[in-house]
């Protein structure tokens, strides 16, 4: 790059569950957005910003692209391809597997149409040999042509730069979009939601996550500055969830109290004291309304 600065834009797309979140919080070193097991943690677009000396990387992690069930699902398809639509690179992210299952033949599909840089990055390599990631590679360049091929692993933090060094060999020069010290443009109670969120999905049983959303009310540091207040309301769709949510004696909803509280305190680096309630909206993934009153917002048309 020598003593040019670059930067742009890149979306990270990919299936539910290979790693988009975890992979961005590792490349920016803090972590943003909400990281489980379960399909659909990532339900928003979220923004986070890389930056060095000669550049800088706006990432735009994306909701797993998957079929859609309900205005919840339509939103978040919705959000993917408005990302891949205004950014100057794709970063696609897939598991070290020879298999090309139907939501990969999906996002082929929709990446044979796109005009810019494509690059595949396999991820989770700490869990395949050699050989295996050899005919990984191989089967997924018959599908498409790209840019480039970088195999990578979050956890491991290996080849991390080398992906950092491709991603800024296919932008072009520009601008610092934002300040060196930003590295996201998400608000803090976003993300603090994000982070309950995150251990609700933990915690609970499988069917109920996905009709969870989480409300953070108020979030304000004592004039003192000892600690900062934080009130949020889980959402669910059913009483009987509210029931599981909360758990036998309050026990669950401590649990997930604990575990969050924790979390947003390293976002803070402050002690939170953090209340949360539950409370039932009936099917809100299919009320426009709710949706937008829990942030779920169509992208903005330009």
């Amino acid at each position: 790059m020598g003593d040019t600065f670059h930067s742009g834009f890149v979306a990270l797309i990919g299936r539910p569950n290979v790693g988009k979140s975890t992979l961005m919080n590792a490349l920016i070193g803090q972590k943003i957005a909400a990281v489980s097991d379960r399909a659909q943690t990532t339900r928003k677009r979220i923004q986070t910003v890389y930056t060095e000396e000669n550049g800088q990387i706006v990432f735009l992690d994306t909701p797993g692209i998957t079929r859609a069930k309900n205005k919840l699902g339509d939103y978040m398809l919705e959000v993917s391809g408005s990302a891949m639509s205004e950014v100057d690179v794709i970063l696609w992210l897939v598991e070290p597997t020879t298999f090309i299952g139907a939501g990969e033949s999906t996002i082929i599909e929709r990446l044979s149409r796109v005009k810019i840089p494509v690059i595949l990055c396999i991820h989770k390599v700490d869990t395949v040999d050699e050989e295996r990631l050899a005919a990984c590679i191989d089967t997924y360049r018959k599908e498409l042509d790209f840019a480039e091929v970088v195999p990578v692993s979050a956890v491991k933090n290996k080849n991390l730069d080398e992906l950092i060094r491709v991603l800024f060999s296919h932008l072009p020069e520009g601008p610092m979009f934002f300040d060196a010290d930003t590295v996201t443009d998400e608000r803090v109670r976003d993300i603090a939601a994000e982070l309950i969120r995150e251990q609700a999905l933990r915690m609970l049983d499988k069917e109920i996550p996905h009709g969870i959303a989480v409300l953070v009310e108020r979030m304000s540091e004592r004039p003192d500055g000892s600690l900062t207040d934080v009130d949020a309301t889980i959402i669910c769709e059913r009483e009987s969830h509210k029931g599981i949510i909360i758990g036998k004696g309050g026990t669950m909803l401590r649990k997930i109290g604990t575990a969050a509280r924790k979390e947003i305190e390293d976002l803070l680096e402050q002690k939170v004291n953090l209340k949360l309630w539950v409370k039932v909206r009936p099917n809100w993934r299919d009320n426009a309304m709710l949706l937008k009153e829990y942030g779920y917002l169509s992208p903005k048309k330009k």
